[in-house]
């Protein structure tokens, strides 16, 4: 059955267009021979329609809720997210399930999910929040989250293994002022949600002794934020033989101040990012990476849902998703 991204690919445009397009969002600003197209490419692949995000669903079919932490113009820059939902709604059109989305934002935010089977709550959400979607289905998966409560099923990324096997990539190459470029996220009223990659940064360079407080800088995860770290840092005097920046948008950032400040990629610096993201392959020199699966999580959360509601067991999970080192051209041996 066609995907959402063989669409995509055929006609020529995103898949977070595809999605908008194919769900009649009034708010996507395309041309009409690109509307016409994505929909052409869908009626000749055979494309099963996706009900539309909102609409109550009735009958006995399966409905699966979609909550997003994300805005859909937040969630249209960010491909991690985008891919995540992808992967859950890819699942849910090959087995005839019903969906119903939400963003923050969306007027009646909570009452929308009260028709329900399972829910797949994708990003970061506040002890509130949490309680809330608990309050309205139990049968619910996590996505990206690793929520401590003992009753709940989260699946996020090996965040830990994945920082540790891009450090210990760097320190092979004979790397040890090696800086940290992140970001902050907050949830509910401002509270601040504890990022696995800071914290597995730290715990690596302590463990070796190696020095993190003078080269980590915490923004947010924005090609401006990188680029105004890496300057930072430069400001500073306090110049690394090699970055890991917490997503590849951050790297970004960080190898145009590199530039600018009149050094080379790798031979002066070198750098890594996380996310794995289309572009990174592509950009001069090609970053190396961390591929973080977020298709494929969805698609295990959304099984997840699914067949759990067919068990007379509730007992939950908590799974994390190895994530892959991408070796390209933008690290050296020093």
């Amino acid at each position: 059955m066609p995907t959402i991204r063989d669409i995509a690919k055929a006609a020529g445009v995103s898949p977070g267009a595809v999605s908008r397009i194919l769900n009649n969002d009034t708010t996507l600003h395309v041309s009409a021979g690109t509307r016409k197209r994505v929909l052409e490419t869908a009626k000749n692949l055979d494309y099963k329609k996706i009900p539309r995000a909102n609409t109550p669903l009735t009958g006995n079919f399966f409905t699966m809720g979609i909550v997003l932490w994300f805005s859909a113009e937040e969630e249209l820059k960010d491909n991690y997210y985008l891919k995540a939902r992808q992967g859950v709604e890819d699942f849910c059109v090959k087995n005839n399930i019903n969906i119903l989305r939400v963003f923050p934002g969306d007027s009646e935010y909570f009452s929308k999910l009260n028709t329900v089977d399972g829910l797949i709550c994708i990003g970061k959400f506040s002890r509130l929040e949490i309680k809330n979607f608990i309050n309205i289905c139990s049968n619910i998966v996590f996505l990206d989250m690793a929520v401590d409560e003992f009753n709940i099923t989260s699946l996020s990324m090996d965040f830990e293994h994945a920082v540790y096997s891009a450090l210990d990539f760097l320190t092979e190459l004979g790397h040890s002022k090696i800086a940290f470029l992140g970001g902050k996220e907050y949830v509910g009223k401002h509270e601040l949600i504890t990022d696995a990659r800071t914290t597995a940064y730290k715990k690596y360079m302590n463990h070796r002794k190696m020095d993190c407080e003078t080269y980590f800088k915490e923004g947010s995860f924005s090609f401006e934020s990188g680029f105004d770290m890496m300057n930072e840092l430069f400001r500073e005097n306090n110049i690394p033989t090699a970055v890991f920046a917490a997503n590849d948008v951050i790297a970004l950032g960080a190898m145009k101040a590199i530039r600018e400040n009149g050094l080379k990629i790798p031979d002066d610096i070198s750098i890594i990012g996380f996310n794995d993201e289309e572009t990174s392959a592509y950009i001069t020199p090609p970053l190396t990476t961390i591929h973080a699966p977020a298709y494929d999580m969805g698609q295990h959360g959304a099984n997840l849902v699914y067949v759990s509601s067919n068990l007379s067991i509730k007992t939950p999970l908590k799974a994390k998703i190895p994530c892959e080192l991408v070796v390209r051209e933008s690290c050296r041996r020093i």
